[in-house]
């Protein structure tokens, strides 16, 4: 029988983060390099949903991600991956695991302010309000003038609520319910990942 779920990127992310909502809820917190960067792998196309505005934070987001997937080949979890760079004093450097999970983490927070903007403003077609607090609240402060005045322009062509549903499967009740999934399983793990990095003195505005 074919996977009911396997067009319906909802769905898989639901399941897939609160599977490591579990791991990183656990009384020893061990996060698999191999899951986190599945996991996270799922949630690219939702950048490709959004249109030009965010076709920067596709092609950033998913390159770091394929760096991830790379990584787990070797590598067992997150602490591994960051102590690994700690010990070659490459944490910073362009390309590190590190760097690219800090970015990586930035994503999976942008996607789940818009989720939580998307479900406060129910009944409203534009996209426009929740992609824009969403880009403001997360990317924003990192980005310089340039990149954030391309975002606004792209802005305007956002596709509507609708539009965004229909490419994912999903009418709007079961889109709520993935999407808060998604909210509440994402928040603990975004939280595990700031203090992984305060706990190893990396910080995490950079």
């Amino acid at each position: 029988m074919a996977d009911s779920n396997a067009d319906r990127p909802l769905r898989k992310i639901s399941t897939a983060f609160k599977e490591l909502a579990v791991a990183v809820n656990s009384q020893s917190p061990e996060v698999p390099v191999a899951q986190f960067s599945h996991a996270c792998s799922l949630v690219s196309p939702l950048f490709g949903c959004l249109g030009i505005a965010f076709k920067f934070a596709e092609m950033d987001y998913v390159a770091k991600v394929d760096d991830l997937v790379r990584a787990s080949s070797s590598i067992s979890t997150l602490v591994v991956m960051m102590d690994k760079d700690i010990e070659a004093n490459c944490v910073r450097k362009a390309g590190s695991h590190t760097r690219n999970l800090l970015r990586v983490k930035r994503g999976l927070d942008m996607v789940r302010v818009l989720f939580e903007q998307i479900i406060a403003s129910e009944g409203d077609n534009s996209l426009k309000d929740p992609a824009s607090k969403s880009y403001a609240q997360v990317f924003a402060p990192h980005h310089g003038w340039a990149i954030r005045k391309a975002v606004s322009l792209g802005m305007y062509a956002l596709p509507t609520r609708a539009h965004l549903l229909n490419m994912l499967k999903e009418d709007e009740a079961a889109a709520k319910i993935h999407m808060q999934s998604y909210v509440n399983s994402s928040a603990p793990l975004i939280t595990y990942l700031d203090n992984l990095f305060l706990s190893k003195q990396l910080g995490i505005d950079w």
